[in-house]
């Protein structure tokens, strides 16, 4: 049975443009369903099993923010991505501030629409599984946290137990899905700030004006669509931790308020000339070089000397396959399947998902598990649930052992192509693979031209 498609709500009164869309999106996979006014497009959100919403801002009898709003009142609701040709900054921060993931205008770019949807299904999807996990917890179930024994992992959990207690910041590094979140959420519910709040804020998500306003806040008035004063995300976190993912996404004159905010301890609310002092543990996290943004003038020095006090540095999968068994299991028992269970795995598939090297890390192993138990038709999941591109690596790293006579140089050569093939193409998600920069790889490609 394939995957169910991302289910998407167009919501706009021209009806040119939403036939556009109805058509443009179907014919990339989506199940799309349209409404031309406010109150429509809300009876139809609330009713309809819809992933994504894309809102108007202007439509008959309730405007998209009007729309927007009323959704969020009674969560979970599905992630809103607004669009319009009559947009502002001032509307723009009113709609992220309402709870709207992004926010597009006309005219914009298919491609880039079809990723912002995507990726809005991504997040709503994880946060399905957060609540699924949260209500385990709750019913005596087994809490998130970090699964496994190897020594990489250890070592990740005598660096928490080492810098838990402190009041220094922490610079969490490692590829994207290695679970830097879960780390600093060990890192604040071992500290002495483990009662108050933990605030997370994804800097790659939010354009300039928004991070800023998220973060510091802003008075009444302070632009056209400030219709109130709003505290930001450091009031917030006062006397708790505040985690920043995806600190390298940061644009560098927001990193000058940033650091500012770290060295005085307080923070000042656009819009405001009074400064407000705040108690908040800062913890940080990135999955590209920051050094080497350093020397390419993306990221200030300062400010990254002031981020590294306490790196903690979390290893990607494949250098820790060892763990791979202990995190299958893991899902099997936490990642409920409704109608199933309790599920068993084949020693035969518990091999070929630990030989694969998971550039997704543990998230793509935790989906790829979810899936595996949705199109089991049983309990017990064998070869033939495990995913072609699973096994399909398997082989050619089976193929590679084959031949002993191959140097060494010959091994890497073919390895590195056959990650490229894997990766269609993509040299910096190939480079991450394989565990070495983007230039080194472009080194080596060179080398083989060459050769």
């Amino acid at each position: 049975m394939p995957p169910e498609p991302v289910s998407v709500l167009v919501v706009d009164d021209e009806e040119r443009m939403r036939a556009f869309l109805l058509r443009e999106l179907r014919r990339r996979g989506f199940r799309v369903e349209g409404a031309a006014t406010g109150p429509r497009g809300l009876e139809m959100a609330r009713d309809g099993d819809f992933h994504v919403v894309l809102l108007d801002l202007r439509l008959p009898g309730l405007t998209g923010l009007e729309v927007l709003e009323e959704l969020r009142r009674t969560p979970p609701s599905p992630e809103v991505i607004i669009i319009t040709g009559h947009g502002t900054i001032d509307t723009a921060i009113e709609a992220m501030r309402l709870g709207a993931y992004h926010y597009v205008t006309k005219p914009f770019k298919l491609r880039e629409l079809e990723l912002n949807i995507r990726k809005a299904y991504e997040k709503i999807t994880l946060e399905q599984k957060s609540r699924r996990l949260e209500r385990l917890v709750a019913a005596g179930g087994v809490a998130p946290r970090l699964v496994g024994e190897s020594p990489a992992l250890r070592r990740v959990r005598t660096l928490i137990e080492k810098v838990a207690p402190t009041e220094s910041t922490v610079l969490i590094t490692g590829e994207s899905g290695t679970g830097k979140e879960l780390v600093a959420r060990s890192i604040h519910q071992a500290s002495s700030r483990a009662e108050a709040p933990f605030v997370v804020v994804n800097c790659g998500t939010l354009q300039e004006a928004l991070l800023e306003s998220e973060l510091f806040g802003h008075e009444k008035g302070a632009f056209t669509g400030a219709v109130r004063t709003r505290e930001g995300l450091f009031e917030a976190a006062d006397q708790g931790t505040l985690f920043l993912d995806e600190i390298g996404e940061m644009p560098v004159s927001l990193q000058v308020k940033l650091l500012r905010a770290l060295q005085e301890g307080e923070v000042r609310r656009l819009g405001s000339n009074r400064s407000i002092r705040v108690d908040v543990r800062l913890i940080a996290a990135t999955n590209t070089d920051l050094r080497e943004s350093v020397r390419e003038g993306k990221f200030r020095e300062d400010l990254f000397y002031r981020l590294n006090v306490l790196p903690v540095h979390v290893p990607p999968l494949r250098e820790r396959r060892e763990d791979i068994p202990d995190l299958v299991r893991h899902f099997l028992a936490t990642i409920p399947v409704p109608g199933k269970g309790p599920f068993t795995i084949s020693a035969e598939a518990l091999e070929a998902l630990t030989r694969y090297s998971w550039p997704g890390n543990v998230r793509e192993l935790m989906n790829t598990v979810e899936r595996m138990k949705i199109l089991a038709d049983g309990n017990r999941l064998d070869l033939r649930e495990v995913p072609r591109e699973v096994l399909g690596q398997d082989r050619a790293a089976a193929a590679f052992g084959a031949d002993p006579e191959l140097p060494l140089a010959e091994v890497e050569r073919r390895h590195i192509l056959a990650v490229l093939r894997h990766t269609r193409g993509n040299k910096t998600r190939a480079a991450a693979i394989l565990g070495i920069t983007t230039r080194t790889l472009y080194n080596k490609l060179a080398g083989y031209e060459r050769a």
